[in-house]
């Protein structure tokens, strides 16, 4: 029996029908970190199931242990007595998959070093133009419009502008610098550069889409988390409300205001109540299962 409809049927129900019951969920918005690792198990479970019904299209199912082997024994990994040699339809049926897996991870890639390129350039014209506030431990950047972000990754800065130096109490200033803070030690661009090259590979598909836009607001949830532990929900919200119409962060930065904010100033000063620990422990084993799901459709039908 081949498996390739089963695996075709998989990634369409994680695809389309997954995104669907994550947005229609409440839970996400109460356990932002949880709810990005279910984002990221999808994709991760997505290009599996792909890469596998890749592979059982290309080659009977039946023939999947015999063809792995000898092609690992051409290549010297697999010390089997007596394989027989690889034909063609062999190796294309092995590099197909390892294509869909290769594509993902060069995107990923392409992302990280994207990200890496614009903060660089970014931090040369802040070394020219900024000056270095010991106190804030952010550069200050003389410049009108209130704005707020962070330079993640290598050498990462916090930016602060003197418009919001003048617009920000001492408290709401230091609950949006540690907001800020948080995504560099949590290193949100890494997780940011994931979802979007899934994106970019998968561009129309529904579960690309939404765990790019999702993957998004909860980081800044979880920011917003961190912050509270030193300052007032008051504190964080209403810097929230002044940062909410300040201007975009640059390429490869993240800003505390922007289009969530909004939605994040009202999570901030609704106390939200923890998923119940039944609920936390299923989705944590569900998000670390899920991507070893397609495995079982893939070898079941070899094993049987």
């Amino acid at each position: 029996m081949n498996a390739a409809p089963a695996l075709l049927g998989y990634t369409a129900g994680v695809g389309f029908l997954a995104p669907r019951l994550m947005l229609r969920s409440a839970w996400p918005h109460r356990a932002p970190a949880l709810a990005v690792a279910v984002w990221h198990g999808l994709t991760v479970s997505f290009t599996v199931a792909a890469a596998l019904a890749a592979y059982h299209l290309a080659a009977p199912s039946e023939h999947l242990h015999a063809d792995l082997i000898a092609v690992l024994h051409s290549c010297g990994l697999a010390p089997t007595a007596g394989a027989p040699d690889p034909t063609v339809a062999d190796r294309s049926a092995i590099a197909l998959p390892l294509s869909v897996a290769l594509v993902v991870l060069g995107a990923f890639v392409l992302e990280v070093l994207r990200g890496r390129r614009a903060r660089c350039r970014h931090r040369e014209v802040l070394d020219m133009v900024g000056r270095r506030s010991t106190h804030l431990r952010a550069t200050v950047l003389e410049h009108d419009l209130p704005a707020v972000y962070c330079l993640p990754g290598h050498k990462p800065r916090v930016v602060v502008s003197a418009g919001a130096l003048r617009l920000l109490s001492p408290g709401q200033l230091e609950a949006v610098l540690e907001h800020e803070r948080s995504h560099i030690a949590g290193r949100h661009h890494l997780v940011m550069a994931a979802t979007q090259a899934f994106a970019r590979v998968f561009r129309r598909l529904p579960l690309a889409r939404h765990a790019k836009e999702q993957t998004a607001v909860l980081l800044e949830m979880i920011a917003d988390d961190r912050a509270l532990r030193r300052r007032s929900r008051e504190e964080l919200a209403t810097a929230l409300y002044e940062m909410a119409a300040a201007k975009a962060a640059p390429a490869g930065a993240f800003a505390a205001g922007g289009p969530s904010a909004v939605v994040r100033m009202r999570r901030v000063l609704t106390p939200q109540r923890r998923p119940h620990v039944v609920l936390r422990g299923t989705v944590a084993a569900a998000a670390a299962l899920v991507p070893v799901v397609p495995l079982l459709f893939g070898c079941l039908p070899t094993i049987g």
